[in-house]
């Protein structure tokens, strides 16, 4: 007791008693724990698997400890000077009566940040539809030129140029270069964007960089550089950072490939698959036109046949036939027709000689005579009627020949091919011509 206060004390305190009041009195005041930022000093990482550590600011500083569970999920490691942001619980450690927080969870501070805003801007261009897969377009199947929109110096930019030397050499590439991280990268990229789509110089645009942090990243996720992105009017390929990164321009793109070098891969066909196809192509057409040329062949042999069957020749050779077998026929009708008469003939005169009694001598005789006469007029007017009617069957054939049509002055001309003149075009002057006459040929030259 103070000799200067006569109150008695309520209660009295042991230092361990009032360190465990004090800490239930922060745990009951702070049950779910508090976010913090601050930075990092006097980082210490035992055996144990503990982190132990400072947290301060301009003005003050706090003992902060991290327990093996939560430090092992960090993705970062801990060091002096680097500035967090940290979810912890508030108490005092009682042995030393010392106020501390214990962590459960840390972050970069600005990479916190920087994702809160990110899922911010993506919940907002979704919204607005910029990310529908609707509005996706196809690749070109064969690109001819193609932007990448990237830094000139930077690793993406050569292996985007080698697998396409490598892949598809017969395309084109311009790299338009940009600055890709730090505060004048987004508005130089959105910038670039707009300048490629409105040059209508490339078939596809390529937006790609290396791998970095969310902030290395940062450029990609600005609204102005998604927004040209869609705007585009020709399809465009995002592959920022590694296959784990994903950047708002991912989302917008028509195609986002995990790395720079996939994207190369995607944007063109391989040569060696083409070659393939092209031989495939180039068999199927051989076959094709070899199947085509030997139809046309067919054709033109059955054309020919049929031309050939159409000249004049062939149809005087088939009149010349038919007039022959007429002949043979007649000659033939003729012959049977005499040898009947003779025969006959011969049996009247069998019959006259059986009945020649001498007593009827002269009436015989003289019927025979009128007999003989009667049929000497009959066999005169039958070879007659027979005579006219093959005169007048020749007389037919004779007009309907075309050697009647040539023994009236007309004339058959035929080219180089032997083929039959109908019009004066057909014939070129120079052109060496054979005329056939009713009695020879000659050979002409047209002059005019």
């Amino acid at each position: 007791m103070s000799a200067f206060d006569d109150r008695a004390p309520a209660e009295i305190f042991t230092p361990s008693g009032l360190n465990r009041l004090v800490r239930d009195l922060l745990e009951d005041a702070l049950p779910m724990g508090v976010w913090i930022e601050g930075e990092l000093s006097n980082v210490a990482r035992p055996a144990s698997g503990h982190v132990y550590f400072t947290l301060k600011d301009a003005n003050a500083q706090v003992r902060c400890a991290m327990f093996r569970t939560a430090a092992s999920r960090l993705r970062f490691r801990p060091v002096d000077g680097m500035h967090v942001l940290m979810r912890a619980k508030v108490g005092l450690y009682e042995a030393r009566g010392e106020f501390q927080l214990v962590a459960d969870h840390m972050e970069p501070a600005g990479e916190g940040a920087l994702q809160r805003e990110f899922e911010q801007l993506k919940a907002r261009l979704g919204a607005e539809g910029l990310f529908a897969p609707e509005r996706k377009r196809a690749l070109p199947a064969f690109p001819r030129r193609i932007g990448v929109v990237t830094s000139p110096s930077g690793a993406a930019i050569r292996d985007v140029l080698s697998v396409l030397a490598r892949r598809c050499p017969l395309a084109e590439v311009e790299v338009l270069p940009v600055p890709v991280q730090g505060r004048e990268a987004p508005p130089a990229i959105a910038a670039m964007l707009r300048r490629a789509s409105a040059s209508d110089r490339y078939d596809v645009l390529l937006v790609t960089r290396g791998g970095g942090s969310l902030e290395d990243l940062w450029a990609f996720n600005d609204e102005t550089v998604a927004r040209a992105i869609h705007a585009s009017a020709v399809p465009v390929v995002s592959a920022v950072g590694h296959e784990v990164d994903f950047t708002i321009a991912d989302f917008v793109a028509d195609l986002r490939a995990a790395t720079p070098s996939a994207a190369a891969e995607l944007l063109v066909p391989d040569r060696a698959d083409l070659q393939r196809r092209l031989d495939r192509l180039r068999q199927r057409m051989a076959t094709v036109m070899s199947r085509r040329l030997q139809a046309a062949a067919q054709r033109a042999d059955q054309w020919q046949a049929r031309l050939s069957a159409q000249r004049p020749q062939a149809r005087l050779a088939r009149d010349a036939q038919r007039l022959a077998a007429l002949r043979r026929r007649l000659e033939l009708s003729i012959g049977q027709s005499n040898h009947l008469r003779r025969a006959r003939l011969e049996r009247l005169q069998a019959r006259l000689a059986a009945q020649h009694p001498r007593l009827r001598l002269t009436p015989p005789r003289v019927r025979l005579a009128e007999l003989r006469q009667r049929l000497a007029t009959t066999i005169e007017r039958r070879l007659e009627r027979d005579r006219l009617r093959l005169a007048q069957q020749a007389r037919t054939m004779h007009a309907v020949s075309p050697l009647a049509t040539l023994e009236r002055g007309y004339a058959i001309v035929f080219d180089q091919r032997d083929a039959v003149v109908r019009r004066a075009g057909d014939v070129a002057v120079g052109d060496l011509l054979r005329v056939m006459l009713g009695s020879g040929e000659i050979h002409v030259r047209r002059e005019d």
